[in-house]
């Protein structure tokens, strides 16, 4: 192996090298002795890398050669008066752009011109001022050559799905100068944020609870209150105890990615596949926690036995929302629930919401929009509740379109957060990487009955919905 000039520090000339010294304790201790021979390190084993891989040099260069000559084009730079320059860029020089040596001291760009430059290729993967901050990053960057020599290393910031068609990843390979990627980020959690959330350490959790479904004779399951004269008795009464158990499910995902694409793209497939599962996995335990069926998921909101279903009116139309409807399912919330509940509904019901009307004598006054009319910008509460819109309630008129609930009375049971793996194996014939996450948890509500109030036949509860207008 080559020497580092001044350092004592060897240079590995193949990444099996590389990997074997890097296990060595004293010369992870040289290399990582200062930012210099860091520096004097990364600088050299590229090179040398390089050097030793002619077709990885040939591809560096003609991407270089691209991009310098597109971004001319594009400033009106004459190609002619810089002879030379456009047809293949000095490794070293195209990336040190911060001492202003080669040809971007030629060019005069600026700062924002040359980190434009030096952001393609393999390239993209250096920072700002051409180094790197930690040996963990210039690992990651040497994953092309890593994973050439059958090392496996892959940079976190390079990997990406299938280059072959668009859809499929091809899309993630820029041409251009911006390593960016659009996408619809999912409507954040609206059960979890909201609900007790509670650590499982073992497989099942049983929560005690309090049986209380009827205050017509008695509270909390059994237990009465006698008025009684002095020296009078009374009748000895208990509470009747229930359990609620919440069994840890298992919610998995994945996805498959060519190994062309770990290397090829500059978008970072990792921290974005990362984001992308924790946000569909908080998705899809939200969808089940509103309308799970319980079993081997879930018990949701809308098949709990303690929800209240609100009927429609005499006579109302097919998918439509009336004011009767919201101010009956407003009076059967239990009371003490009033100030912690919410309502959520399906973005489909918004149209109702804004033309709700009050008749009062023959006419009527609407009933959500502000006194500006379209002009104004609509309070986002309902009878002084917020209002939360989901695409997992029902859409307008199926029951389970909009939800009056309280959320601290729903229970979930955390066993295992986001876990996520990938295996280059099971594909190993077709140069694919599979990508597995997995979660496993479980919800339902705390109480399994609606409450029959002293006085009054209709039941109260912390979850009522509205029934189906069909």
């Amino acid at each position: 192996m080559a020497n580092i000039n001044g350092t004592g520090v060897p240079i590995p000339s193949t990444s099996e090298d590389l990997e074997a010294a890097m296990l060595d304790d004293g010369f992870r201790a040289k290399v990582l002795e200062s930012p210099e021979a860091l520096k004097s390190f990364v600088t050299n084993y590229a090179k040398t890398a390089m050097a030793n891989d002619p077709d990885l040099q040939d591809q560096l260069s003609d991407q270089q050669t691209k991009v310098m000559t597109d971004f001319l084009a594009k400033n009106g730079i004459n190609l002619e008066e810089l002879g030379r320059v456009s047809k293949r860029l000095p490794m070293g020089e195209a990336m040190d752009y911060s001492t202003g040596k080669g040809i971007y001291k030629a060019l005069n760009l600026t700062a924002h011109e040359m980190k434009q430059i030096a952001a393609t290729g393999e390239g993209a993967c250096m920072e700002a001022s051409g180094q790197f901050d930690t040996f963990g990053a210039f690992a990651q960057a040497m994953s092309p050559w890593a994973t050439h020599k059958g090392m496996g290393v892959h940079d976190a910031r390079l990997k990406v799905l299938g280059e072959g068609q668009g859809d499929q990843g091809g899309f993630l390979v820029p041409e251009e100068f911006r390593a960016e990627l659009l996408r619809n980020t999912l409507e954040a959690s609206v059960i979890r944020p909201r609900a007790r959330v509670i650590p499982m350490s073992t497989l099942t959790l049983r929560i005690p609870a309090i049986r209380d479904t009827t205050h017509a004779s008695n509270v909390y399951g059994g237990v009465q209150g006698y008025w009684t004269p002095e020296s009078g008795s009374f009748t000895q009464s208990e509470p009747t105890f229930a359990q609620v158990a919440l069994t840890a499910k298992k919610l998995m995902g994945g996805t498959r990615v060519s190994n062309e694409m770990l290397r090829d793209s500059v978008i970072a497939l990792e921290p974005l596949l990362t984001g992308m599962f924790s946000e569909a996995l908080a998705y899809f335990e939200d969808d089940a926690f509103i309308a799970g069926i319980g079993g081997g998921q879930p018990l949701g909101i809308l098949n709990a036995d303690a929800l209240v279903s609100v009927a429609k009116e005499t006579g109302q139309a097919a998918s439509t929302l009336v004011v009767e409807n919201i101010v009956k399912m407003y009076s059967r919330m239990l009371p003490r629930s009033i100030p912690r509940s919410v309502w959520i509904m399906h973005p489909d019901v918004q149209p109702q919401l804004f033309t709700m009307s009050l008749s009062v004598g023959t006419g009527g006054a609407p009933m959500f929009f502000p006194a500006g009319g379209l002009g104004g910008s609509p309070v986002p509460t309902l009878l002084g509740r917020p209002i939360i819109l989901s695409e997992k309630c029902e859409t307008l008129g199926t029951a389970g379109d909009i939800y009056l609930a309280d959320l601290s009375y729903y229970l979930i049971g955390d066993r295992q957060t986001l876990e996520m793996a990938s295996s280059s194996h099971v594909r190993f014939n077709t140069d694919e990487t599979d990508f597995r996450i997995i979660q496993r948890v479980d919800g339902r509500p705390w109480i399994d009955s609606a409450l029959t109030p002293r006085n009054g036949s209709n039941t109260l509860s912390p979850f009522v919905a509205l029934a189906a207008r069909a």
